[in-house]
């Protein structure tokens, strides 16, 4: 099931090595490791051994996430997920028990440590079937985070062909850790211009961020952070985590929606009380993207306490979320 993977026309796949001997097709190389493919009828979903990262997910034909080429590493963090932290740690910085932890500055331009520990880490496989995937990484215990914690990241693709994700910390220190999970898909429609699109995000409350995108406080949601109603993408641009989100049904539903009606939505459930949203025109070979990331807590949650969640010795944590599309 790995491996050979149909990729659509955008992006292309990089140039594959000369063959080592005359007329003998050289095997595909990929930055990101072993692949592997998910195929339920018209669905296909590509998941990577690195970071144990949404590569690719389709229906029809139709890509409904961003993707990268063979001898990349994930642009902007493309469908990577993020343990045992989401997004950002201000200065890499926090206390235990009254004792400075200090972690590795991975977002050099802002000072912070930045999309957790396993970013660059491959995952191992648990198991595997014709419709699901499960894999594995270990966080050992290392300056700034002294524990022992293990990421398990489960991708199905359900009966309906919607692609669902479920991701566990266990805990397997002989003491309590600290833990926030997180993904970081982002969303298309197909070869629709991402400007035309129009996102909907149902929430009341955003974190009112610094310039070095660390929460200070909370507002309600207004003008172009309220996407209640839904707003054109064209007119966004946005960096945003966003609470006291709706649920349906134990579901929160975040929207993009063409012009023709067709949509492609990002689920998330009551473990994940927050939603951070991204739209950018710095995507390598794309005019604006957009990230709707699930978290369990915020960025800072080490230090402001915002959803972070503490596990006994053993205790786990799951979060879920997936993606489905009207097309």
């Amino acid at each position: 099931m790995q491996y050979g993977i149909a990729m659509p026309a955008s992006p292309p796949p990089a140039s594959l090595p000369a063959a080592q001997n005359p007329g003998e097709a050289a095997p595909r190389r990929f930055a990101t490791g072993r692949q592997f493919e998910l195929r339920r009828d018209d669905a296909l979903a590509v998941v990577t051994e690195l970071a144990a990262g949404l590569r690719l997910y389709s229906r029809g034909g139709v890509q409904l996430t961003e993707s990268y080429g063979d001898a990349e590493i994930p642009p902007g963090a493309t469908g990577i997920t993020l343990a045992p932290w989401a997004n950002r740690v201000e200065d890499g910085a926090w206390y235990l028990n009254g004792k400075k932890q200090q972690l590795d500055i991975t977002e050099v331009s802002r000072n912070n440590a930045s999309h957790g520990l396993l970013r660059n880490a491959g995952y191992t496989l648990v198991d595997e079937s014709e419709f699901s995937v499960t894999l594995e990484a270990t966080v050992f215990p290392q300056h700034g985070y002294p524990f022992l914690v293990r990421h398990i990241v489960r991708y199905e693709l359900d009966e309906n062909l919607d692609l669902r994700v479920s991701q566990t910390m266990v805990n397997d220190s002989q003491m309590d850790a600290p833990v926030v999970l997180g993904a970081h898909p982002y969303l298309r429609l197909g070869e629709v211009a991402v400007e035309d699109l129009v996102l909907t995000v149902k929430a009341a409350t955003r974190l009112v961020a610094d310039e070095r995108l660390i929460p200070r406080s909370t507002a309600a949601v207004e003008g172009d952070f309220d996407l209640s109603a839904g707003r054109a993408v064209g007119s966004l641009d946005i960096d945003v985590a966003l609470t006291d989100l709706t649920f349906d049904g134990g579901v929160a539903r975040h929207t993009l929606t063409a012009p023709d009606g067709r949509s492609v939505s990002l689920v998330q459930d009551q473990n994940c009380q927050y939603v951070h949203v991204f739209v950018t025109d710095t995507f390598p070979g794309r005019s604006k993207v957009v990230a709707i990331e699930p978290m369990t807590g915020p960025a800072n949650a080490f230090n402001s306490g915002d959803g972070l969640r503490w596990l006994a010795p053993g205790e786990t944590l799951t979060m879920t979320w997936g993606i489905t599309a009207s097309i």
